[in-house]
């Protein structure tokens, strides 16, 4: 999730007959005024990348082969959950397990918001409100429907904690986030009952309660099932206003999701006072007073960014999907209602239908993705070699971080990524950098890990979303 440099790509993919990124030496790149080496106006528009790809609109990987993909990452990957699989009832130890998983007693220093440091006993009160003196031996398992955009904490509070009383950007207490329709397994519950320890398809985490509305695992889970749907493709759309429906008014949902649309909603019938005609009668999950689920309709209007079905997989698709988010404000484990390197390249693959872990670290190492993995034994020329062969659509990963390629411009490969900045060498050949702190396009093979090692020097791995 972490990046010094985000290379996400909204890229298209990979071509019968591959051309090589850098076929050619790499032109000199100059410094704009904006201070980000290498990119002109021109580049940050996802047509100029488009028109540089040959076949951008053939399918690399289709629907089958997605399916496929994703069984795979279920069955392989241990970061992935499959929640339908769980048992039933869980033991004391597998909860106690995951709880410990996130919610693991920080050791370093820690500052609040005002730079204060986080004081030891603050830190034994979120290891009490973890009441795990209350599991049982055995917990039945229960299940909720995420309601609106929630957070995922390591600890049941809203503390927001600092590695240093001057980053206020990075709370390390932030783990990631849920969507709307999102489903989750409810496993236990804090000391002030405000909060669930909750095993989502991709995370385990703590959540606030009034984010989960509590159903029946047969209509859970046959939600996300339901047809005919919508498909969330642009970087966000929003419900229309509704005073009737206060909480499914205005609300947001990010690429990729996935919402029942109520087709045979009859034409002439107003949603919460309006009349639908300009928009889309989709059903959402609602939280009643008393905790449980239920569903109401609500209206997307038709001018929002959706599809009837996941796009289909294509360079083109994948470039103008990942331009969408360009300039978005960098937001760790999906906080600031952002997202962050691999909820980037995570989020823009959710609109084809593709499933990643959401973490660097798991996305880097899946056994489910086609990867090409780097160790201390590879050199230089080795790794350019790889680099060289590059195609839209690769993630590549060095530690903490995750960019994805979108094409090249004179034998040089450029990225797309969610960054807090960039560094590389200027003119003089002193080490500058760039604080982006947002979506960001930027050149490959300049970027500086630190002032010993390129990113190239310290990739770990790339896995490409192909055949």
């Amino acid at each position: 999730m972490r990046a010094l440099l985000v290379l996400l790509v909204a890229a298209g993919l990979y071509s019968a007959a591959p051309r090589s990124l850098a076929a050619a030496p790499p032109a000199a790149l100059t410094i704009p005024a904006h201070g980000v080496i290498g990119v002109e106006e021109r580049q940050l528009n996802a047509d100029y990348w488009i028109q540089r790809q040959a076949r951008a609109d053939r399918v690399v990987l289709d629907t089958k082969a997605i399916a496929g993909q994703n069984a795979k990452l279920r069955e392989l990957d241990a970061s992935v959950h499959d929640l339908e699989g769980l048992p039933a009832t869980v033991s004391r130890q597998q909860i106690r397990d995951w709880i410990a998983s996130v919610s693991e007693r920080p050791t370093q220093a820690l500052y609040d918001d005002r730079g204060q440091p986080i004081a030891a006993q603050v830190l034994d009160g979120l290891q009490t409100a973890l009441d795990l003196d209350a599991i049982p031996q055995q917990q039945p398992l229960r299940y909720g429907l995420i309601v609106h955009r929630a957070d995922l904490r390591a600890f049941p509070t809203p503390l927001r904690v600092f590695n240093s009383p001057d980053d206020h950007d990075i709370d390390r207490f932030q783990e990631s986030g849920l969507f709307p329709g999102d489903p989750v397994a409810i496993a236990h519950e804090s000391r002030d009952r405000q909060w669930w320890f909750v095993v989502s398809p991709l995370y385990t985490a703590w959540v606030e309660k009034r984010h989960v509305a509590e159903g029946e695992a047969g209509t859970v889970f046959g939600y996300g099932r339901r047809t005919p749907q919508l498909i969330v493709t642009g970087a966000t759309a929003r419900t229309v206003y509704t005073p009737e429906q206060p909480k499914l008014s205005q609300l947001q949902l990010d690429m990729g999701v996935r919402v029942p649309l109520l087709a045979d909603w009859p034409a002439d019938r107003p949603v919460n006072g309006q009349h639908p005609y300009t928009a889309h009668v989709i059903e959402l999950p609602l939280r009643g007073d008393d905790g449980r689920l239920s569903f109401a309709p609500a209206l997307l209007p038709k001018t929002q960014d959706t599809a009837a079905q996941y796009l289909p997989l294509t360079k083109a698709n994948l470039l103008r999907q990942g331009f969408k988010f360009l300039g978005e404000r960098y937001g760790w484990g999906h906080s600031y209602n952002a997202r962050d390197c691999s909820g980037f390249v995570s989020d823009v693959y959710r609109s084809f239908g593709v499933t990643l872990p959401r973490n660097t670290r798991d996305q880097a190492v899946s056994p489910a993705l086609n990867r090409i993995a780097f160790g201390e034994q590879d050199d230089r020329a080795a790794r350019m070699k790889v680099v060289r062969e590059l195609q839209v659509g690769d993630l590549i990963y060095i530690p903490g971080h995750v960019m994805m390629v979108i094409g090249d411009r004179d034998g040089e490969p450029y990225v797309i990524h969610d960054t807090t900045g960039i560094s590389y060498r200027d003119g003089e050949g002193r080490m500058a950098r760039a604080h982006l702190n947002g979506v960001s396009v930027s050149p490959l093979t300049p970027l500086l890990f630190d002032e010993a090692h390129s990113y190239v020097d310290r990739i770990t791995s790339i896995q490409r979303i192909r055949p």
